[in-house]
């Protein structure tokens, strides 16, 4: 987010007697790309990812089911902190980048944002996405490279720490590639993206055809380096049901009132621990209504 967009707004409130509750309700990205042409000072762009990729720790094992791309944000982000990981891998081709890889921001999606219909049927083609394409160019984050060896030179140049164990990252690669070719296999990972082709709309624009990364047919290899991003805070100030802010012993500060993000969209934190982007807009509609209903009874 811009760096005005800092929360200091619920602080100060806090600070002048309003309860603030539910400060550990965060929400976090797992899938965090440093912008290569950023609008505002340390603006994160997220990965909306399909379920093909295969994510690796720093030091190149496959993340243990049910992390994987796509699946539980808030189980996998758990993962990450409590192994201590500073980033993460996804390794992938260019089959699957141009079928699964969508980047969140408005800027990002002119297609959609513009009303191009046939920008937005080209999701569809063969080609990678323009702005996918500008950070596989441009994005700091990227290694594309056309064989397994360079791509690992390109992972461990990148990050210069000494963590990644190139042939720990052969082996995961070679036994995803050989579990995809057993029709059979109980990879969950791997059934779990032959069941989403079974939907229609997953496979014309969501999920990649099941394949060997190693294909040449699909090259280049590519390796993104994920960060994790943080969003926004759950939870805020707290309110009662007609949306005024509660002071000490659960007391009501006259004349003042909170909706929205300021209070958790809702009461303090209506979410809990777990919410998405959809949900959000709802809460800030119904407590903005709540809010000034309350307030005009009041003049």
């Amino acid at each position: 987010m811009p760096a005005h967009v800092d929360g200091q707004l619920q602080q100060t409130v806090h600070a002048q007697g309003a309860n603030l509750i539910n400060p550990d309700r965060m929400w976090h990205y797992t899938e965090g790309l440093r912008n290569w042409n950023p609008i505002w000072k340390g603006h994160g762009i997220r990965v909306l990812p399909g379920p093909s990729s295969l994510w690796l720790s720093p030091t190149g094992e496959r993340l243990p089911y049910p992390h994987a791309p796509g699946f539980d944000t808030l189980g996998t982000l758990t993962h990450i902190t409590t192994q201590g990981w500073p980033y993460t891998w996804f390794v992938l081709n260019r089959a699957v980048i141009k079928k699964e890889f969508t980047l969140s921001g408005s800027e990002q999606n002119l297609d959609l944002t513009g009303r191009d219909i046939r920008a937005t049927l080209g999701r569809v083609g063969s080609r990678v996405s323009p702005s996918v394409q500008a950070f596989m160019d441009q994005g700091e984050d990227f290694v594309v490279r056309d064989t397994l060896d360079d791509l690992l030179r390109g992972m461990a140049d990148l990050t210069g720490d000494g963590l990644l164990d190139p042939e720990q990252v052969r082996r995961e690669i070679h036994a995803r590639d050989a579990a995809l070719a057993n029709p059979f296999g109980k990879d969950p990972q791997i059934t779990a993206l032959r069941g989403a082709r079974a939907y229609l709309g997953d496979k014309l624009v969501r999920v990649a055809k099941p394949g060997p990364l190693l294909d040449p047919q699909s090259g280049p290899l590519i390796a993104v380096k994920l960060n994790i991003l943080t969003r926004k805070t759950l939870g805020g100030l707290e309110t009662d049901l007609s949306a005024r802010v509660l002071g000490q012993g659960g007391q009501p500060i006259p004349g003042l009132y909170a909706a929205g993000e300021v209070a958790g969209f809702g009461g303090g934190g209506v979410h809990g621990y777990r919410a998405l982007e959809g949900t959000f807009l709802g809460g800030c509609i119904f407590s903005g209504r709540i809010a000034g209903r309350a307030a005009a009874g009041t003049v």
